[in-house]
């Protein structure tokens, strides 16, 4: 090999080196490049409201929307069919207990009972008559004026009517009962609803003349969660609120609870009773019941819209100071966090745990965070967090 040749080959080596050195190098720069790109764009500052969380002092109190009921109501109607004779009360009267309301035709019935009654006249006549002869031919027995055999006869004859007018006794009062229930009275002292019944219209049994509620007392209904039955109690005191009259606040007391859970809600149902003397509350409206129990308890809270709530726990977003970042101001990144909720209290929840008072915790825009994303607060827009939030009035 000659000498141009060996510095040709040289030359050729070396370009080849430089062209690959190069290659490698824009690859490993491009690389380093899309890495750093990714990475900026990874996790890029997201804007977040945040509060303190801070002590508040509560009074255990269970809160649960319930519907009124009347204590007592009823859908009138007869036990026998028939045409309407007469009609005794008005729609929307008060009326006493035993009141009689409507006369259903009973006139067959009364004619059956007047044949019946006859029948009793009679028989207690024989019986009269049958007994006398059982005395005459007991004492003329004595004298042996007659035989063994005609005392039998005539004790068997006062046996016989007597069995007659127990008969007849009870088919007269089995008839009476039945003219009791061609006639329909109030059961129980209260407030009639709209008639629904004219006169000579025929009334099937069990079809309604009228509606009778009691309203005062009234009662409401409503349900708690599992989680406070304990707070429960028959004979406790509570506070009822509706729209109904929104300026008053009605006393009631806790007269029932459901000696079982629903196992479909997991809810307890309770009753309570309101004196109702005004008759103000009406069955049927919506109402709000409140329980106040024990003495007040000092909680660390968060508004509720803080807390994510996931099969798996609540979890909530801290705000954690890293520092400063390169151009001066505070590095602030969301720590996901477990913590324990306990009881709430209109917008706020109660943390038992995994959580500091004096904590910044992030109260909207959870959805786009996760761990070590940066953040920007802007807190000019804040979730409600009011412990007795009221529904405005349309």
């Amino acid at each position: 090999m000659t000498k141009g040749t060996t510095k040709r080959m040289i030359i050729m080596l070396i370009v080849a080196g430089v062209i690959v050195g190069g290659v490698v190098w824009f690859q490993g720069f491009k690389n380093t490049m899309i890495a750093k790109a990714i990475k900026g764009q990874s996790n890029p500052p997201q804007t977040v409201s945040t509060t303190v969380a801070e002590v508040s002092r509560w009074q255990p109190t269970v809160e649960a929307l319930g519907n009124l009921r009347a204590s007592q109501q009823s859908s009138l109607s007869a036990q026998i069919g028939g045409i309407v004779t007469a009609i005794h009360f008005e729609s929307g009267q008060k009326v006493r207990a035993g009141q009689l309301l409507v006369q259903i035709d009973d006139a067959p019935q009364r004619a059956q009972l007047a044949q019946l009654q006859a029948q009793l006249g009679q028989v207690q006549a024989q019986l009269a008559l049958a007994r006398i002869n059982l005395q005459r031919d007991e004492a003329q027995l004595k004298a042996q004026a007659v035989s063994q055999a005609v005392v039998d006869t005539d004790r068997a004859n006062v046996a016989s009517f007597e069995s007659q007018l127990k008969a007849l006794g009870e088919q007269i009062n089995a008839q009476k009962a039945v003219i009791a229930q061609a006639s329909i009275r109030a059961p129980f002292s209260g407030v009639l609803g709209i008639r629904q019944i004219d006169l000579g219209q025929y009334l099937a049994p069990g079809a309604t003349a009228v509606t009778l509620q009691q309203l005062d007392p009234m009662d409401i209904d409503f349900t708690v969660p599992q989680s406070q039955i304990d707070l429960i109690q028959t004979g406790m005191r509570a506070q009822v609120q509706s729209n109904a009259a929104p300026d008053k606040t009605y006393a009631a007391k806790v007269i029932a609870i459901e000696p079982q859970v629903d196992p479909s809600t997991r809810n307890l149902k309770v009753r309570a009773r309101i004196a109702n003397p005004s008759g103000a509350l009406l069955p049927g409206v919506f109402a709000t019941v409140r329980i106040d129990d024990g003495q007040p308890r000092d909680y660390l809270t968060l508004p509720n819209a803080a807390v994510a709530y996931n099969p798996y726990g609540a979890t909530v977003f801290v705000v954690k100071d890293e520092g400063k970042g390169p151009d001066g101001k505070p590095k602030l990144v969301a720590e996901q966090r477990f913590i324990t909720t306990g009881p709430t209290r209109g917008d706020q929840v109660a943390v038992l745990s995994g959580l500091k008072a004096g904590e910044t915790v992030v109260t909207a825009g959870q959805l786009k965070l996760r761990n070590g994303v940066p953040l920007l607060i802007n807190n000019s827009v804040q979730p409600s967090n009011s412990p007795n939030p009221q529904v405005p009035n349309s």
